[in-house]
């Protein structure tokens, strides 16, 4: 039986290995037999929304969260009176912008009102029972310099864990980085830390993925400088079939050598508007420090893509969706539900991965 087993991984190894060296050939995601229960996910802007999004919805299959420059889950919904695709570029963003009467918290994200709304969703069983999050480890970021989605904002996404019953330990919130609208890095060769520009990637002098992963999974093995797994482009289009999911055809997971024979976590990493291959290749695959804090630490990252729509669904400037654009901004709203076609996207994405190869599932 283990003779087999190590047959079949040498097989899938070797598979792997043809896939990546052909790079521009999409293969179909692989099994990987990764485990169930050390899931993940973290993004940056609208794939923070997003990731805040996915991991209340499918709290009972993740463990933590990394939210940078993000507000809390179902943002857009935080006023029933008000269309989501309003508050999501006013309330979730930067609420005081147009403000001449100051700026009072009721402009804000509601986050008393919206951890209610959250067990309200769930007694519906749209989304898992929120006490699954009691024992999850959050990282939020907010630059003290990004006037994108403020720091106001983000600030509720702290509080609206705390709602839910994750102690202040649990919650790890960094807001004291003069940081612009961006993921950030210790790569001098990024952009200048309090910018937010294209690529929206800075240097501050801190692996924010090293700090994401170690906050969620516990103390890690240094990154490596170059990583020595696979990065492969696989057919996301084998995973959604509506037309308003404004998903590319195509995605990528990157592979650590360990993980062809050993069982590794998973983390999806989810980037923000502009961001996709569509738009800047593989520049926030490669340049944010994922892969190279997951190659030593047995950990698979999963990044699923989104690229830019004009008209249907109307996504100009490829964000992930948390505010209605897939069901083409008309009630009823389920972005931010485990039914979203998105979010049905990425945990189809992440049960092929944790799922055994066919030919250790035979045997």
């Amino acid at each position: 039986m283990l003779k087999e087993i190590r047959l079949s991984l040498a097989v899938l190894s070797i598979a792997l290995t043809t896939q990546t060296q052909a790079s521009e050939i999409a293969s179909e995601l692989p099994a990987l037999n990764a485990s169930t229960d050390q899931t993940s996910i973290s993004g940056l802007s609208s794939g923070a929304f997003m990731a805040a999004q996915f991991h209340v919805a499918y709290s009972k299959d993740l463990i933590g969260a990394g939210i940078v420059a993000g507000g809390p889950w179902n943002c857009a919904g935080t006023n029933p009176m008000v269309p989501p695709l309003s508050s999501a570029v006013s309330t979730c963003m930067d609420p005081c912008k147009y403000s001449w009467f100051g700026c009072p918290s009721a402009m804000f994200p509601n986050s008393n009102y919206l951890a209610d709304l959250a067990r309200s969703t769930a007694s519906f069983g749209h989304i898992d029972d929120p006490d699954n999050l009691k024992n999850d480890q959050v990282y939020i970021f907010s630059g003290k310099n990004d006037k994108t989605v403020v720091t106001g904002v983000v600030d509720t996404t702290s509080q609206f864990y705390q709602k839910l019953g994750l102690a202040d330990e649990q919650i790890l919130y960094n807001n004291k980085v003069d940081a612009g609208h961006a993921f950030i890095t210790a790569d001098p060769q990024d952009n200048s830390c309090s910018e937010t520009a294209s690529p929206y990637i800075n240097d501050c002098e801190i692996p924010q993925a090293q700090r994401i992963l170690g906050h969620i999974y516990g103390e890690q093995k240094p990154a490596v400088t170059t990583p020595t797994g696979e990065l492969i482009k696989f057919k996301q289009n084998d995973f959604f079939d509506s037309t308003l999911t404004s998903m590319d055809d195509n995605a990528y997971v990157y592979v650590p050598k360990n993980c062809l024979t050993a069982q590794c976590k998973v983390h999806v990493a989810v980037h923000g508007c502009q961001q996709g291959i569509s738009v800047i290749g593989t520049t926030y695959i490669e340049q944010t420090g994922y892969m190279e804090a997951a190659d030593t630490n047995n950990i698979i990252v999963l990044y699923p893509q989104v690229k830019k729509s004009s008209y249907n669904p109307m996504n100009p400037r490829g964000c992930w969706d948390f505010w209605g654009y897939s069901s083409n901004n008309l009630p009823p709203f389920t972005y931010y539900r485990k039914d979203a076609p998105q979010m049905v996207a990425i945990k189809k994405m992440i049960d092929r991965l944790i799922s055994a190869p066919a030919q250790l599932s035979q045997q």
